[in-house]
């Protein structure tokens, strides 16, 4: 039979293919009519009464743009796309032909933002959209192709702030555990393209945003920034952060002098008739294409939630939990005291880590009808987060599985004759965009007997751990047997995490 990692595999591979720009894309987006054609997007329809434009800007932009060429013909006059450094180089290395652009392509693509980190390049392509937004009038069309990664593909501070101003600043708030969504409360309140500004300069053109989200809850205004979204947030709410961290006292010349110009309203929803934001892939989606094809390979299959989110070691010790809860089902010890502890320690957790759409009433119901016969498949996406100590190498997903795989061990060391140690178990949890951290992995696989068989090599798991250093503790075993590469997949729809337990 398949090994549970051959499975885990499978499982990740159906969710990335999901949620790949080409099947995304005709599934969204078709052109019908040639007098006075129209672009029908999921059911909505927009006439293209002159020039249709495209731009687009995140990581998985590149396949997005090839389909929606192949869909526009003709009527497509220019498009721009900044996309992340290497990728293209990437795909073609990889054989993914389809997600490149045809040598005469009308869509001109600049490559930038090494390492996820906004640059000069991706500012030159940020520039570059922002002229042929400028330029349209009120019979064109801008098609805009939004995915993950966008933000750092879309840099345009609004001077006098310099990019490294503003770079600095984001780095300093990342090192100091600001979420995603307060990074991008700061970011869109210094540029001049995000929080709703590209539709605002693209205006009167028709603006319809084709986005694959890579935050939970799919929220338009947080996505790559929400350059066409109307802003939630005010210059109030990025001060709000700012002093969270203690950055107000260091803060450069040209960001305070922005910031206090800066007018304190939002611009009203009402300036954004003329734009239409539509969601074509998400998380939810990967997850639900997963869940079917664990069925498949005859799974019980759960999902958890698209909307994980909390420090790594909260969210693993949740992980060790669930994983525990299944594995006293499986052998038989659904009922008593330790299945009540384990219950009421879960319940917990998911009170402090707050996790939306999260139904543990449904789950710990479904755990209690579990047998021996069929194995288990739970599953879960989000972006969980990391506060950097260290100075090693790894990614929140890599650190995560090391995270499960020490608490898998402590709890197997404590109960003696654990009902853990009557089941098989692995835990997965990888990137979609097949990239985590400043690492090639995409991810990490982890099992019990891992931290096991790192002690007797005399590899101390918590020094790997304080020092953010999870890539070069996997990095470690076996040719590299528990790291994921799968090289730049073209897409991005946040982590995918995967537990699969077996009774042996």
């Amino acid at each position: 039979r398949m090994s549970l990692r051959e499975h885990v595999l499978s499982l990740f591979r159906s969710a990335v293919g999901t949620v790949r720009p080409a099947s995304m894309m005709k599934r969204a987006l078709k052109l019908q009519g040639d007098g006075c054609p129209q672009l029908l997007v999921k059911g909505q329809a927009f006439p293209v009464k002159r020039d249709l434009y495209l731009v687009g800007f995140g990581k998985a932009v590149l396949g997005m743009a090839a389909a929606a060429e192949e869909i526009l013909g003709d009527h497509l006059i220019r498009g721009i796309i900044n996309v992340p450094l290497g990728i293209q180089e990437s795909l073609q290395r990889a054989g993914m032909q389809e997600m490149l652009l045809k040598p005469h392509s009308k869509i001109q693509v600049i490559e930038g933002a090494k390492n996820n980190l906004p640059d000069a390049e991706a500012l030159k392509g940020a520039v570059a959209i922002q002229q042929l937004a400028e330029g349209l009038t009120a019979d064109d069309l801008l098609l805009v192709l939004i995915s993950g990664g966008g933000s750092a593909l879309l840099p345009a501070p609004i001077p006098p702030i310099l990019l490294e101003e503003k770079e600095k600043l984001t780095k300093m708030l990342a090192s100091r555990g600001a979420a995603i969504q307060e990074l991008n409360i700061v970011r869109k309140t210094l540029s001049v393209l995000k929080g709703g500004g590209l539709a605002q300069l693209a205006y009167p053109a028709r603006v319809v945003s084709l986005i694959l989200s890579d935050v939970i809850g799919d929220p338009l205004d947080i996505i790559a920034s929400g350059p066409t979204a109307a802003s939630s947030h005010n210059v109030q709410d990025c001060l709000q952060v700012l002093a969270k961290y203690n950055l107000m006292h260091n803060l450069p010349k040209s960001v305070e002098m922005v910031l206090s110009s800066t007018p304190t309203k939002p611009t009203a929803p009402a300036h954004y008739s003329h734009v239409s934001n539509i969601i074509i892939g998400s998380n939810t989606l990967a997850l639900d294409e997963a869940k079917h094809h664990a069925e498949g390979l005859g799974y019980t299959a759960l999902v958890l939630s698209a909307a994980i989110r909390g420090e790594v070691s909260r969210v693993a010790t949740l992980y060790c939990q669930l994983i525990q809860l299944v594995c006293l089902g499986l052998t038989g010890l659904a009922e008593g005291p330790l299945s009540d502890e384990v219950r009421g320690n879960l319940l917990q957790l998911v009170a402090e880590l707050e996790i939306p759409g999260l139904d543990l009433a449904r789950f710990l119901q479904a755990v209690r009808g579990l047998g021996p016969e069929r194995p288990v498949c739970i599953l879960a996406g989000g972006e969980t987060t990391v506060q950097l100590q260290g100075s090693g190498k790894g990614g929140r997903n890599q650190e995560l599985a090391l995270h499960v795989g020490l608490g898998l061990h402590r709890a197997q060391c404590t109960e003696g004759s654990s009902p853990q140690g009557r089941c098989e178990i692995i835990f997965f949890s990888g990137g979609t965009d097949g990239q985590d951290g400043p690492t090639e992995a995409a991810g990490a696989f982890c099992s019990p007997g891992l931290v096991a068989e790192a002690l007797q090599e005399g590899l101390d798991v918590e020094a790997f751990l304080r020092n953010n250093d999870s890539y070069t503790f996997f990095s470690q075993f076996q040719g590299g047997h528990h790291l994921l590469v799968t090289g730049l997949t073209g897409t991005n729809v946040m982590d995918i995490q995967a537990i699969l337990i077996r009774a042996m």
